[in-house]
């Protein structure tokens, strides 16, 4: 069932998830287990990460260098296939632009779409490690709008190889990602929702935000968008935070504020016990805020850890 199937259907808000594939080489069963807790929330849809390709520098025995390229995770399409047989789930793969060219975008797509999947995340993805800002593959998309436009060829029996006659149409529903206090290499919000506007005229159909803990910023968003005339979905995107380290990395690694009232109650704080209960109590607040406002659907980056995420949608759903 395609995500803006699920919202029109819904009669009520809903809690949706986003996991992070495992390290090549760990057990599959631990990304089974921290999927399962929230199972009982029977969540209509899991979204799963994509990650591209690492260049590392490794050291040769003559004292020299070499440039080698690492796939640290998963595919998308694996972990998938593997996620829907266990628990029998809507899922949203995430496909993005860095890392791979046209051609391999269309196979991912193929894949997916033989695997009985029907809805896609398009993302642009973020600078390599060690670059300062995104670079697209050569041979590869630049821009998450040109993703989309790929995916929506591909919906009406379009794909790059035009000697293939009578193709059968994809179905993919298509979201996209929004930033309420705007994308770090935006000049402003004005100019980052235009940009967003275009990802919608290409397809997308529904959005979701990247987390925010200042609910007015998601607020001030959402009109901004209807102003300028997105119509889609708007699903309001949340990351409790459980350690201190959070405090310190969640700025700098997303571009996002953190309002002085978590920050003041923080500092009360004698440990990461003590921060994870603030945390716990700042999302509640936070979600009860969000649904009493009217918005569709929350949607909680998990980051592999679902412990606090399950102690919060227990009071909410």
């Amino acid at each position: 069932m395609k995500v803006t199937e699920i919202l029109s259907a819904s009669k009520r808000p809903f809690a949706s998830f986003e996991l992070v594939p495992p390290l090549k080489g760990s057990d599959i069963s631990k990304l089974y287990n921290s999927i399962a807790p929230l199972m009982e929330f029977a969540p209509p849809f899991l979204n799963i990460t994509s990650h591209r390709d690492e260049i590392e520098y490794q050291s040769n025995p003559d004292g020299s260098f070499r440039r080698v390229t690492v796939t640290k995770r998963p595919g998308t399409v694996a972990i998938a296939a593997a996620i829907m047989k266990e628990f029998k789930v809507e899922v949203v793969p995430h496909v993005i632009c860095g890392g791979q060219t046209i051609e391999q975008v269309e196979n991912i797509l193929v894949d997916l779409n033989f695997l009985g999947i029907e809805n896609i995340m398009a993302l642009r993805g973020d600078a390599i490690p060690g670059e300062k800002y995104f670079s697209p593959t050569p041979g590869g998309h630049s821009h998450t709008d040109q993703l989309i436009r790929q995916i929506e060829r591909m919906n009406k029996g379009e794909y790059l190889d035009s000697s293939i006659k009578n193709a059968v149409p994809t179905s993919f529903c298509i979201g996209a990602a929004g930033y309420p206090e705007k994308h770090c290499e935006a000049p402003n919000l004005k100019e980052d929702i235009e940009h967003l506007k275009t990802k919608v005229e290409a397809g997308a159909g529904y959005i979701v935000t990247q987390m925010f803990f200042n609910n007015q910023s998601y607020f001030n968003f959402v009109k901004e968008c209807r102003d300028a005339g997105i119509r889609v979905p708007i699903i309001p995107g949340i990351k409790p935070i459980s350690t201190k380290k959070h405090i310190e990395l969640l700025p700098r690694a997303f571009s996002i504020d953190l309002p002085e009232d978590l920050i003041s109650e923080t500092n009360k704080c004698k440990d990461n016990k003590e921060i994870y209960r603030v945390g716990v109590e700042w999302s509640i607040a936070q979600c009860k805020e969000l649904l009493a406002k009217g918005c569709p659907a929350i949607h909680f980056y998990t980051m592999g850890k679902a412990e606090n995420v399950q102690e919060i949608v227990k009071q909410l759903f």
